[in-house]
């Protein structure tokens, strides 16, 4: 996510944010077998995110659930950064104030929206509609003034095509409100209002510092949301199911962290035009997953609105990555 129902790391240093030949040797340090293994990773990790977090749902109260997976990925990823560092992660208030704003963006309204919704729509169906998530940033671009190539635009239009599609009629055929599928669609514009964000507001420098820090301010904002929309804390412990518990210790430990891992280090080591498939392989892969896991039916217009929506974001990032290889050439070295 940018994944969502997985974290979303618009703040993990890019190739482009360290010194060319530096980037060069890690990138020639890393074999094409250990860049394949974690892009398998992310693709799998972020992928199914969306499969555990509706098996989650069926005992564990949404919002209640995500409080608690990112307050126990936060920490272990915080204590982890602590260790490693040596010292406690420091931060401005501004960076603070930074983190709280793009942490409810995105984990709060984006990752807590599509968990509450996910209780009625079919996890493979809002991987789908979060999948728009590269569409909204460029909506949100143009609309702070950049000016797209004409590729891109025609992408945008495709894409949201796609995402009416689904909609409006994907929805229906799988007894799903438009109300649900909308709630999924404004938790993709969140997330990407907040990556969009992210870039342009103070944040650590240490990416996982930031993001570790980001889970926990998320976990606590969703876990003081939980008793205010009525959920009981406990639901965990009285009337959680086996499966509800073991998909929430799976979404903290490899949705979150492992993921997160291997997605920061295939930044460092992999070109971004390689990392950035996950936009389009990891809906592809929660589709299968909510198929042959839970037996979530695969209808021709979810073939059909998925389809547009995954060769539009594929078509957005390629052109984007050639605007932005046109721009690099053309700078003075």
């Amino acid at each position: 996510m940018l994944h969502a129902g997985a974290v979303s790391l618009p703040n993990a240093p890019t190739p482009e944010c360290a010194p060319a030949a530096a980037v060069l040797e890690r990138r020639q340090a890393a074999t094409p077998r250990t860049i394949w293994i974690a892009l398998v990773i992310v693709y799998v990790a972020w992928g199914s995110t969306y499969l555990g977090i509706r098996v989650m749902d069926r005992t564990i109260p949404p919002f209640l659930g995500a409080g608690v997976r990112y307050l126990v990925a936060g920490a272990i990823l915080l204590a982890a950064v602590t260790a490693w560092r040596g010292r406690f992660p420091r931060v401005t208030a501004r960076e603070l104030g930074s983190l709280v704003l793009v942490s409810v963006l995105l984990l709060v309204a984006g990752n807590g929206g599509v968990t509450y919704a996910e209780r009625h729509v079919p996890s493979g169906l809002a991987a789908l509609l979060v999948a728009s998530v590269p569409l909204w940033i460029l909506v949100i671009r143009t609309l702070s003034g950049d000016r797209p190539q004409r590729a891109t635009l025609a992408g945008l239009a495709i894409g949201f095509v796609g995402v009416g599609l689904l909609v409006l009629r994907g929805g229906a055929q799988q007894g799903v409100t438009v109300g649900h599928m909308l709630l999924v669609v404004g938790a993709a514009a969140c997330w990407a209002l907040g990556s969009w964000l992210s870039g342009r507001l103070p944040l650590p420098s240490d990416a996982s510092a930031g993001t570790a820090l980001e889970m926990l301010i998320g976990g606590v904002v969703l876990a003081v949301i939980s008793p205010l929309a009525g959920e009981r804390w406990s639901s965990l412990t009285l009337h959680a199911s086996a499966d509800s518990l073991v998909a929430l210790a799976y979404l903290a430990l490899f949705g979150s962290i492992v993921a997160f891992t291997a997605y920061v280090w295939l930044l460092q080591h992999a070109p971004i035009s390689q990392v950035s498939t996950y936009a389009y392989v990891n809906p592809i892969v929660a589709v299968a997953l909510g198929a042959l896991v839970l037996g979530e039916r695969i209808t021709a217009i979810t073939l059909v609105g998925g389809a547009i929506i995954v060769l539009a974001v594929a078509v957005v990032i390629r052109a984007e990555a050639q605007r932005s290889s046109a721009a690099q050439r053309g700078r003075p070295s």
